[in-house]
Parts: structure tokens; C-alpha cells; sequence
């Protein structure tokens, strides 16, 4: 598997998410700074990390949208590269476009930091392939804007298009309808606020997240 991390002033999980590439795959994904302007041939899979990218002035996400990589992140995934964005890449990912709705200051205004009990609620997708339908998981979030908003429209869209793949079993910071990951319409960009690089290895207390990677790399 050819991938890529892509590395923002501010980012802070860009070397968990290294690791869980490099641990599933045996590959050293590329790490690409967000000031360049092209991304390395032939990738299979982007993925944009949490972290609080520019320190999350203006709007989480909001500056990162703006950098020299994203016209390439853009072109990959209109080719159908795989784009997986996680916490501030899911933040970042509606920002540029590539996701519907946007993520709001948590509901009781703070910052969440403990293990979210999720559900799989569709598992017909490169990134979800791996679990059963309906199966549980547990995986940690670390956020404070990561209340998922959209109109009613796009939510009932998200819903019919079969585009939650995962869902919050508990409310958690607020999100509509307890949505914690969505996709677009092809298939090929998924966002989740839980993040699953922080769970592979049983040292670090669950391996729910590995098989979410196990599946890209199938």
C-alpha cells in the first residue's frame, strides 16, 4: 500500500497515523507537508490526521483548507484515490469540500477525551469492510469541535445514501442524529471523529481501529 500523511503546522497525531499505516501495511507511508504542491505518484490512500492544524484559529480546519496540497487532494480523490480524514482531517475534509456538514463546538463546550462506544452502520465500503454490519467498537476521541451539524436535507441524503458509516451508540459531543463518520457519494473519502490509529495495539488499551486499516490495505 503507497500512502501519505499529510503534515500540518500544528498536527499532532501525523505519527500515529504513520504508524498504523506502516504496522498494517509494512510500507512507510510518505510524510508531505502541507506547503508542498504535489503528491508522491501512484498512492492508494491520503490520509489528512488529527491534531489542531494552525492552532484552530478562525474555524477548525478553516486555515488548513487554504494550503499548496489540497488542489492535489482534490484531484486524487476525483480519481477515486482513497482520502481518510480523522478528527481535524475529518474538520478539514468538509472545509475543502470533499465532505458535506461541518464540525461545531462540542455541545456542553469542552473538550472530550476519553473511549467512544461506536456502531458500524455500513459496512460496504473500503474503509469498513473489515467489520460486520451493526458490530460494536470502542475507539478513543479527542476532540473539541467535533459536533457534527448538517441541514435536514443532507442528513436524510447521509442517511439514505447509506453515506453513516459510523455512529455514536451515546451522545457524545452533540452531533445530529450521533453521526461520528461519514463518506461521500463514491465511496472514496471517509471522515470520523474517533480515532481509530490510537487503537491497534492492545498495549495502547483496544485494537478496534486496526481492522479499518487491515481493510484498506485489502
Amino acid at each position: 500500500m503507497n500512502s501519505a500523511v499529510i503534515v500540518f503546522p500544528g498536527s499532532n497525531c501525523d505519527r500515529d497515523m504513520a504508524v498504523a499505516l506502516e504496522t498494517v501495511s509494512g510500507n512507510t507511508p510518505h510524510m508531505v507537508w502541507h506547503g508542498e504542491t504535489d503528491l508522491p505518484d501512484n498512492l492508494d490512500i491520503i490520509a489528512i490526521p488529527g491534531g489542531f492544524s494552525y492552532g484552530d484559529y478562525l474555524r477548525s480546519g478553516a486555515m488548513a483548507a487554504r494550503s499548496n496540497i489540497v488542489d492535489s487532494i482534490l484531484d486524487a480523490a476525483a480519481k477515486g484515490v482513497k482520502v481518510l480524514g480523522v478528527c481535524n482531517g475529518f474538520q478539514i475534509l468538509t472545509e475543502i469540500g470533499l465532505l458535506p456538514g461541518a464540525l461545531m463546538r462540542n455541545s456542553q463546550i469542552n473538550f472530550i477525551c476519553k473511549d467512544a462506544p461506536l456502531s458500524v452502520e455500513n459496512n460496504q465500503n473500503s474503509f469498513a469492510s473489515g467489520y460486520e454490519a451493526g458490530e460494536q467498537l470502542v475507539i478513543p476521541v479527542a476532540h473539541h469541535d467535533g459536533n457534527y451539524f448538517a441541514d435536514d436535507a443532507t442528513l436524510d441524503s447521509l442517511e439514505n445514501g447509506g453515506q453513516v458509516v459510523f455512529r455514536y451508540r451515546e451522545s457524545i459531543n452533540g452531533s445530529a442524529r450521533n453521526i461520528a463518520g461519514i463518506m461521500n457519494e463514491d465511496g472514496n473519502v471517509l471522515g470520523m471523529m474517533p480515532h481509530p490509529e490510537r487503537a491497534i495495539d492492545h498495549k495502547h488499551g483496544g485494537v478496534d481501529g486496526r481492522r479499518l486499516f487491515e481493510a484498506l490495505l485489502s
